[in-house]
């Protein structure tokens, strides 16, 4: 695990060790969608982990998905971001704000507006949905014309500026796990016949429009991107197509020259190392399913420049500390991951150093 803990850089940061807090939905944002006090503490709790990618945030009334997810386009949601940076940078870590359009993957009772979800095609993806009034299923959603497509576009153009606004570091584009970005993807989504559907270009035309929008808004440097190849996530179904979509995509993004790539790793080997090869800036590899002791493997191998770390990291908010001395890790409790309760299964992790001085 040596060179996990060597420094790296993404775009202009200079982090201390290869290691960094994978996006997480919390469902803690006030019902606005505004962050309040204990996300700022939970972020600058886990600080050590160098990179803060955030939990998924919605860049539009359209983009909400979950309940009490939070947003960035508001000045309202600016102020809150903004005391969430400055706790991390505070605490000597970075943060990324997850700009994640959910698409399909919503329910008119959760978005602050009501209205039908929206999506590359009007096919639900078969799924249901929490809500306040209990597990609803999914509606049929509307599809975006070609001057919607623009707008939300727009939108995230604006999001990332309004990150940039509130003193992230930068911004992650969710294009993985079945939301918007990654229905224009999908056979079984996308059934456009315009310059949007149909094609392996024209599938990921939309990814590479928004990417376009970001960089010129706040700079390549400012900017990473996350796919999930395969992902069965949210009724997406890529199709015997989905690696060349993927190829051509990488290829396309990389003449952008983005901070970083986030790949969530499914079990395509052959696929993680195209984009190895064609991918020339850091590659950061999640591999589903992996052990704490094969964390670094991936890095080891040269697959990979970084390992983000999802659920570890929730449960640990000193993972870096006890990962060097070898000290138990909390186990998350499954029960509290998106209750909203307060700080119970939030901030309430206790430290090393706390059950250290529990015992004596």
């Amino acid at each position: 695990m040596e060179i996990l803990w060597s420094k790296t850089k993404i775009g202009n940061l200079e982090l201390p060790h290869r290691l960094a807090m994978a996006p997480m939905t919390r469902s803690r944002a006030h019902e606005d969608g505004t962050p309040g006090e204990l996300t700022s503490h939970y972020y600058a709790q886990r600080a050590s982990m160098g990179l803060i990618i955030s939990e998924g945030t919605q860049p539009s009334d359209d983009g909400q998905g979950y309940l009490r997810s939070p947003g960035i386009y508001t000045e309202k949601h600016i102020e809150g971001w903004k005391k969430v940076t400055d706790s991390v940078h505070d605490a000597g870590g970075f943060i990324f704000i997850q700009l994640m359009h959910v698409g399909r993957v919503s329910h008119p009772d959760n978005t602050p507006h009501h209205r039908q979800p929206v999506a590359p095609s009007a096919i639900k993806p078969g799924e249901e949905m929490f809500t306040a009034k209990g597990m609803q299923e999914i509606p049929v959603p509307r599809e975006l014309s070609e001057e919607d497509i623009q707008t939300t576009i727009a939108d995230f153009r604006k999001a990332a500026a309004a990150a940039i606004k509130a003193g992230a570091d930068g911004v992650e584009i969710h294009g993985a796990n079945g939301y918007l970005i990654n229905q224009f993807f999908g056979e079984n989504s996308n059934t456009r016949a315009d310059k949007y559907g149909g094609s392996i270009e024209n599938r990921a035309r939309f990814a590479i429009e928004v990417t376009k929008a970001i960089v010129e808004e706040i700079g390549a440097e400012r900017t990473g991107f996350r796919i999930s190849p395969g992902t069965p996530l949210n009724g997406i179904d890529e199709g015997e197509h989905g690696p060349e979509v993927y190829l051509h995509l990488v290829k396309e993004l990389a003449q952008y020259n983005l901070a970083y790539l986030h790949v969530m790793h499914l079990g395509n080997e052959t696929l993680l190392r195209e984009i190895r090869n064609i991918w020339p800036n850091p590659l950061l590899v999640n591999r589903a399913g992996r052990s704490l002791d094969d964390l670094s493997v991936d890095i080891d191998n040269g697959l990979a420049d970084m390992a983000p770390v999802g659920v570890w990291s929730l449960a640990n908010p000193d993972l870096v500390e006890r990962l060097k001395e070898g000290f138990p890790l909390n186990e998350a409790d499954r029960n509290t991951l998106y209750s909203g309760n307060g700080s119970e299964g939030y901030t309430d992790y206790p430290t090393m150093k706390e059950l250290q001085s529990q015992q004596q």
